[in-house]
């Protein structure tokens, strides 16, 4: 059984638009990735949720992203690494400002959407995130994705001598290489709590899932990434962490 951190998007919320039941979800996560408000957020709704992921002992995390509000993040920019350097920058510090106001401090870093799936795709991407990571302290774990090999990860994070935690999915489908499949594909997301429940627990007990093509993946994680977008999501998270704990206390 591995001790998987839950982590979850959250602080998505902006202006007088609200997104996602982040005061439900909260006491079941020990991780809230706070939008740092170049693909979802505001000054107002990063203070809000620093109180609330401190309420309930959360460890804060910079969700940093490409500068995307329309399109959430989703859409890749064509960003030189100097640029990735100083977005990741801009809001790491801009979350660690909130931080401290509240008596509070990032205590990690995970990239979003497009600019997650771009440095998991593109070695240059990669380096930029973690450069800057590094830049700003070293000591701030980076999340990213697990896949079938995390080799050449892990030994450009040694390169930077950065802490990397390696996140797999509840609710999302894999292809033969450990990589998400793209949302617009069949069967991409899952929405059914019984698999999201399922797979979880495989993860957890270092079971290995189902690729797209047929093949069994094992997927080495030390974080587990949950979504509180709906009551039915919220419920399938409080699932998982009740399950969690049954598996660690037996």
């Amino acid at each position: 059984m591995n001790s998987l951190l839950l982590n979850c998007d959250i602080g998505e919320s902006f202006g007088a638009w609200t997104m996602g039941l982040d005061a439900e979800v909260m006491p079941y996560i020990d991780c809230a990735n706070i939008a740092c408000g170049f693909h979802a957020s505001d000054p107002s709704v990063m203070r809000k949720t620093v109180a609330l992921a401190m309420a309930h002992d959360v460890r804060i995390g910079a969700h940093t992203a490409y500068q995307d509000l329309v399109g959430f993040g989703r859409r890749s920019m064509d960003c030189t690494p100097q640029e990735v350097e100083d977005l990741m920058l801009y809001q790491i510090g801009a979350l660690e400002g909130i931080c401290r106001s509240q008596g509070a401090h990032v205590s990690y870093v995970k990239p979003h959407g497009a600019l997650y799936q771009d440095m998991m795709r593109k070695p240059a991407t990669l380096r930029a995130v973690m450069s800057a990571v590094a830049k700003y302290d070293r000591q701030l774990p980076l999340m990213l994705m697990c896949t079938r090999d995390n080799a050449a990860a892990q030994a450009l994070g040694d390169e930077f001598g950065l802490t990397l935690w390696f996140e797999a999915f509840a609710d999302r489908a894999y292809d033969a290489d450990g990589f998400l499949l793209g949302r617009s594909l069949p069967g991409a997301v899952h929405h059914d709590s019984e698999v999201i429940v399922g797979q979880a627990l495989a993860l957890a007990r270092g079971e290995a899932l189902q690729a797209n093509d047929g093949s069994a993946l094992t997927l080495a994680a030390q974080t587990l990434c949950v979504h509180g977008d709906n009551a039915s999501s919220v419920a399938a998270v409080q699932r998982i962490r009740q399950a969690f704990d049954s598996l660690t206390q037996a």
